[in-house]
């Protein structure tokens, strides 16, 4: 029987624990973030073998790397099916430069990937002990929307949501605001960031013990391990055959929790040559590579890339921690990181909200490709990268920049820049003439924390 593999904290004060009990706990007790004792490796020759079998069987090799001896793997297998019975599109844009959709899923979001297979294992292990979670969870725009729809109707688990009122589509808001039920949802009139601590705070408060808290954004372990996969599907379905190479990717990034799945990957064994990372005018991350210093932005910037509009991502606490460093929950550097190697993996820039429109006309004009604004900070942050690297920009080098969200969320600014409506996935039809369930709320924790208390 395999031994089972334990997590840590970043924040290196809370005991290890295993998978399951990470998933549930969200956060570790210490205010840190779990990432596992070692990262579970894929020798190359199996990763190769991917390129002949369908993403839920890649989904499944990989992620039961995560979880020896926690789930049969008859189960795991069950659960993975269930959450992905929908297509992940590679679309030629030019040359071997390509961009992966992950827009497909029912909320029209790269978060439907974390969010439906992290809520069926919550469930299947609350089903075992017979226990019920409450989910907090802060969104930048398309988080809510994903935990709501995979949480919904589940008897055991109830989710609040909180978001910024000001800085998400009406669409991004009416998936959220129109389910009901088990899903609660709060309007702030506020930044992320300050959503987001209200979360982190109530995670700390022995008053709410009895609440049995719980977190779905990608502070959660389970949120990052689901997101490994879609790289590994790229390289598969796109490498050369009986050719060694190496892929580079482009990850808009705003908590980071997607670029820490594709850094994951990397570490298990994924042949990556670079990650760009491309933030919006929050760029606190670009400058920290630059530097080695760090510093929260406050507030966040509002850039028409919404979902990234986050002034001092949670993940960053992970990637300091994988190249050797120490962050805690507030942004401080207790030991500095590997920036040498950091800088070898990663390249970073800062895309305007000018780019990012020029981007998505310049796309559609030449190639008649359609990209939203996270898409749009993703391509022109790999095209500033192979400026600066011309031996990359040829077609033999192998790009893949990631859509993380479906150009129908954005309707108004695509309309104004191409002249187009996206035509609206299944996923959104019918949002419009919905009643919607919201309760509005100060940005004041005993406010929130009283909220909680009385409700629930």
């Amino acid at each position: 029987m395999e031994q089972p593999l334990l997590y840590y904290s970043t924040n290196l004060l809370a005991p290890h624990v295993p998978f399951h009990e990470a998933l549930l706990r969200g956060q570790a007790p210490d205010r840190g973030l779990y990432l596992p004792v070692s990262v579970p490796q894929i020798p190359l020759d199996e990763i190769y073998s991917y390129s002949a079998i369908p993403y839920p069987d890649i989904a499944f090799d990989v992620m039961r790397r995560f979880l020896p001896d926690e789930i049969s793997g008859t189960e795991l297998e069950v659960l993975i099916r269930d959450a992905y019975d929908f297509p992940v599109p590679l679309e030629k844009v030019a040359g071997r430069k390509f961009i992966m959709r992950l827009d497909q899923g029912p909320t029209a979001s790269f978060k439907d990937f974390a969010a439906r297979m992290m809520g069926r294992l919550m469930q299947h292990y609350l089903d075992r002990s017979g226990k019920k979670l409450l989910i907090l969870t802060a969104t930048s725009g398309d988080t809510g929307s994903a935990v709501a729809n995979a949480f919904y109707g589940m008897d055991n688990i109830q989710v609040v949501v909180l978001f910024p009122e000001s800085e998400v589509t009406d669409r991004q808001r009416k998936q959220m605001t129109t389910l009901g039920k088990n899903v609660h949802v709060l309007a702030l009139d506020a930044k992320f960031d300050d959503c987001q601590a209200l979360v982190k705070q109530a995670f700390s408060d022995p008053d709410l013990d009895h609440l049995s808290l719980s977190s779905a954004n990608s502070i959660n372990i389970g949120r990052l391990i689901p997101q490994t996969v879609y790289y590994f599907y790229a390289f598969s379905r796109l490498r050369m055959e009986n050719h060694p190479e190496q892929i580079i990717f482009s990850v808009p990034s705003g908590n980071f929790g997607d670029m820490m799945g594709g850094i994951l990957a990397k570490k298990m064994g994924l042949p990556v040559k670079k990650f760009v990372i491309a933030t919006n005018a929050n760029d606190e991350f670009p400058n920290y590579l630059a530097s080695g210093n760090y510093e929260k932005i406050e507030p966040s910037r509002n850039c028409i890339s919404s979902a990234m509009n986050v002034g001092h991502p949670s993940n960053l606490a992970r990637l300091v921690a994988l190249y050797g460093g120490m962050m805690d929950e507030k942004g401080i550097i207790h030991r500095a990181a590997d920036m040498a190697m950091m800088r070898k993996d990663i390249f970073s820039v800062s895309v305007s909200d000018q780019q990012t429109r020029e981007t998505i006309r310049e796309v559609y004009q030449d190639y008649k490709v359609v990209m939203e604004p996270h898409g749009a900070v993703g391509w022109a942050g790999m095209m500033e990268y192979l400026k600066g690297n011309p031996a990359d920009r040829g077609n033999r080098q192998l790009c893949v920049s990631l859509e993380t969200a479906h150009p129908a969320k954005f309707p108004e600014e695509i309309l104004r820049l191409i002249g187009l409506d996206p035509p609206l996935p299944v996923s959104l039809e019918g949002l419009e003439g919905k009643p919607e369930f919201v309760k509005t709320l100060p940005v004041d924790y005993k406010d929130f924390k009283n909220y909680l208390i009385n409700t629930f």
